[in-house]
Order: structure tokens, then C-alpha cells, then sequence
């Protein structure tokens, strides 16, 4: 399969189906809420296999004391990721929000003016409540036309500077071309290729963590 195919088999045939959300109370730990698509839901594969449960125990075997929601949804576009966001924020009061979202905008071929939009209400919706954001950047293939692709990548990196924000260029960076890393449809990542996502994520990720939830 040509690496260019990779993102236009898989995710405007998803159900919105939702990641387990993690129901463990521990009022003391900071939470880092994650919204995303299938990519962080786990599309496919046995969400223990997944990249946020991957975060998850390294976050417990480096001593961080962090409690992770995953609240992404396989399916999701950045207006249902807007909707649903005011009440993440109000069960969980993230210290921490990880934004995974637009691909399926893009894969759908979304007016960017509305992605940029609805970007930047999630986005000021965190920093208004002094939630620290990190932002996962995606790419489209070309196929989709080369100033279309352009400009969807754009959206995260306009963001990114703008805001100063920490970022992940490519989520699927030394994933997406690899087809024995991909699933049948061309899209969704394999099990074995989620310790990459998270090396992905974790390298800007790591830098924003606080000693002060470093369990004693």
C-alpha cells in the first residue's frame, strides 16, 4: 500500500465510540485529561495495549503521581471534541490536557477556518482554567489536495507558536509509512506500534511534568 494512502481509509467510517474513561478516584493526583480520536482510544487493538495505557504505567515507573482520563472517542471531530470539552473540565479539573484531535476534519475535508475555531475554543477553554495543554499535531497526504494539507498542518503549528505552546508535530511520525505498523485499513497504528506513539508524545510531554506529583 502507497505510504500516501495511509490516512484516507480509517476514520470517516468510525462509530463515535468511546475509550473507557478511567473511574479511579484519587482527589490528591493531578489529572491529565486526554481528548482525542481513535489514535488515542484505541482503535482496534485491546486498550491496555494503547498508547495512553503505555503513558500511564511509565508516568507509575518514573514516580509521577498523575491520575490519566482518557476521554477520547473513536470518530471524534473537533466540534464534538468542543462540545463535549466544558464538561470534561468540569468532572475532572485537569492540571494537564494532551489534545489529540482534527483528523477526521481534515479526512473529511473541514472548512480549516471552523477546525482553527473550534481549536481555539479548546484551547482558551484550558488556559482559562489554567490547564496546561500539550498539542498533537497531525498531517494529511497530498492527495487531498497540496494546499488543503498545507493548511491543515498550519493549524497546529499556528497554534503551537502563537500560544507557545508544546507540540507533536506528527503524532504518527516513524508510524504512518510503515505499513507492518498499521492495521488492514491502512490508518489505525498496531499494538506494536503504540510504545512509538508514546515516545512521540513523551518527549514534549516529560518537560511539562511537575516534581511536585512525583510520588514521595
Amino acid at each position: 500500500m502507497s505510504g500516501t494512502l495511509w490516512a484516507d481509509s480509517g476514520l470517516r467510517a468510525e462509530a463515535a465510540i468511546p475509550a473507557p474513561v478511567q473511574t479511579e478516584r484519587r482527589p490528591s493526583a493531578p489529572v491529565i485529561l486526554i481528548v482525542g480520536d481513535s489514535l488515542s482510544a484505541g482503535y482496534g487493538i485491546d486498550t491496555k495495549q494503547g498508547w495512553v495505557a503505555l503513558l500511564e504505567r511509565r508516568l507509575k515507573s518514573e514516580g509521577y503521581g498523575y491520575r490519566v482520563v482518557n476521554a477520547s472517542v473513536s470518530g471524534e471531530t473537533s466540534a464534538g471534541a468542543r462540545l463535549r470539552l466544558p464538561r470534561l473540565f468540569e468532572l475532572h479539573r485537569p492540571a494537564m490536557m494532551i489534545l489529540e484531535i482534527g483528523a477526521n476534519d481534515g479526512l473529511r475535508g473541514y472548512s480549516l477556518d471552523q477546525i482553527r475555531e473550534n481549536l481555539s475554543f479548546m484551547l482558551d477553554l484550558a488556559t482559562s482554567k489554567k490547564a496546561q495543554t500539550l498539542l498533537i499535531g497531525m498531517h494529511i497526504p497530498p492527495n487531498y489536495g497540496a494546499k488543503y494539507a498545507e493548511g491543515f498542518y498550519n493549524l497546529f503549528a499556528g497554534q503551537a507558536k502563537s500560544r507557545r505552546l508544546r507540540w507533536v508535530p506528527f503524532f504518527l511520525d516513524g508510524v504512518a509509512l510503515d505499513m507492518s505498523l498499521m492495521q488492514a485499513d491502512g490508518f489505525h497504528p498496531t499494538a506494536a506500534a503504540q510504545p512509538r506513539l508514546l515516545d512521540n508524545a513523551w518527549k514534549e510531554l516529560r518537560p511539562m511534568l511537575s516534581k511536585s506529583a512525583a510520588k514521595k
